[in-house]
């Protein structure tokens, strides 16, 4: 799965700025809500009703809150690096500054778990990371993350 097809550059956020877990969320959902033409509100319950359930703070900076929306038509990420890290209940109990949300209609299945973990992939990736947190604006961002797989092990 290429993030390409889930990524546009008008979904990348290079300074989003925000003091806690849930302004952030609700900053991402605001975003989400521009892009899909889904009310802000669902798509920001939806993403605290999976935080519920525990962190999707994965370690070493990094969260990918995600969640199923049944009016949704495509699967949709958005990318953003916070101007200051916060606390996202992380895994690693490390504050984060890179966030990948992802949303799926509900009838995703399987190509939502390969665009999470595809997500995950990348921004394991140290060179990637670096890239990310040394861009400042939301062109270079969106190139590091929509290049192909094979260019990062390269």
């Amino acid at each position: 799965m290429d993030l390409g097809d889930l990524i546009s550059p008008e979904s990348v956020i290079p300074t989003l700025k925000a003091k806690s877990k849930k302004q952030v969320l609700q900053e991402l959902s605001s975003h989400a809500a521009r892009l899909t033409k889904l009310p802000e509100r669902d798509i920001f319950d939806t993403l605290l009703q999976r935080e519920r359930l525990g962190s999707t703070g994965v370690g070493h900076g990094v969260a990918i809150p995600h969640g199923k929306l049944a009016t949704l038509d495509r699967i949709t990420g958005l990318f953003a690096r916070l101007d200051t890290p916060i606390d996202f209940e992380a895994i690693d109990d490390q504050p984060v500054d890179l966030i990948f949300l992802l949303l799926a209609p509900e009838s995703a299945g399987a190509d939502h778990l390969k665009a999470l973990a595809r997500i995950s992939r990348l921004l394991r990736e140290p060179s990637a990371v670096e890239k990310l947190r040394g861009s400042k604006d939301s062109t270079t961002m969106f190139a590091v993350l929509t290049e192909t797989a094979t260019s990062h092990a390269a």
